[in-house]
């Protein structure tokens, strides 16, 4: 049982509508729909009635929200307990994406260390959705992730600042054929669909994906033969010849140096984004400070 079931299921139990629940927890109505069934299923009853609007709780739901209200409240004071007892002045948490924790993070920590000494830091690699409610939490000292302004990471400013560490495009790529064009070009036709290595429905690259594909004033036919969360796994199914994928260019730098991939497409089918780490005001965290006021000088 996943906790952030009992997260989903009892903002349900506020809102009575899984259309604002979805958005209280950044999600899709359809994967919070999915959560609440799998929490269902592990429950072994119904917890919801979804013949009603705004729907209600069955019986069971309503007993189980008691327990789960209790569970979360008993999680919560251990979790403050423990931060408190355990708390270390002198680690950095750091909350990123997979592919920036693989990618950019350890040349960039390997080029601050370079310059101003070693630091001690701890990565926790997540979602984007995961990252940002970590740092909302309390749960990490930064956030590392790619930005654009068509897709921006809500935080109050008012309560969160950030560095931007610079940009990274995410592009289309392929295997070649031995003409060395691609071997899955864009924008395919509607007889023959170029085979898509797709990010699952509702990541951050999808949405990513999505966009640029919005915005080309041109058809482009996609046929999606695999899904897949991490960018790493699409890269190897892209380099095993299965279709296109659009991927950082920091995690297949060295195979288009090598010619093992190739562009899919101009570049109307990239996309730039900003790498920006954020940070919360109040954190007053001595090594967090020392890092922020080096980050910021010219």
């Amino acid at each position: 049982m996943d906790i952030k079931w009992l997260e989903d299921f009892l903002s349900l139990t506020q809102t009575r509508n899984f259309s604002r629940s979805a958005q209280e927890r950044n999600v899709t109505q359809s994967a919070l729909s999915r959560r609440i069934r799998a929490l269902e299923a592990w429950v072994g009853a119904d917890l919801v009635d979804r013949s009603t609007y705004p729907l209600v709780l069955t019986p069971a739901g309503k007993l189980f929200s008691s327990s789960a209200t209790d569970a979360m409240r008993l999680l919560n004071d251990a979790r403050s307990l423990l931060r408190i007892e355990s708390k270390d002045e002198n680690m950095l948490s750091i909350s990123a994406g997979h592919t920036l924790s693989l990618n950019f993070l350890p040349k960039w920590l390997g080029a601050i260390e370079a310059r101003h000494g070693q630091l001690r830091t701890r990565v926790l690699p997540a979602n984007v959705h995961d990252s940002v409610l970590s740092l909302v939490e309390g749960n990490c000292d930064l956030l590392l992730c790619y930005y654009h302004s068509d897709l921006p990471i809500e935080l109050d400013p008012a309560r969160f600042e950030f560095i931007n560490l610079g940009g990274e495009i995410v592009m289309p790529v392929s295997i070649p054929k031995r003409s060395g064009f691609a071997a899955f070009p864009l924008p395919g036709n509607r007889l023959a669909p170029t085979s898509h290595l797709a990010y699952t429905a509702g990541s951050f690259f999808a949405r990513v994906v999505e966009r640029i594909v919005a915005r080309v004033d041109q058809p482009c036919f996609l046929s999606n033969t695999y899904e897949s969360d991490l960018a790493e796994l699409l890269k190897t199914m892209a380099l095993s010849g299965l279709g296109l994928a659009w991927l950082p260019e920091s995690c297949i730098k060295r195979e288009l140096n090598e010619g093992k991939l190739v562009a899919a497409g101009g570049e109307q089918w990239n996309m730039t984004m900003e790498i920006r780490l954020f940070r919360a005001l109040d954190n007053r965290k001595p090594a967090l400070q020392r890092l922020w006021d080096m980050l910021k000088q010219p």
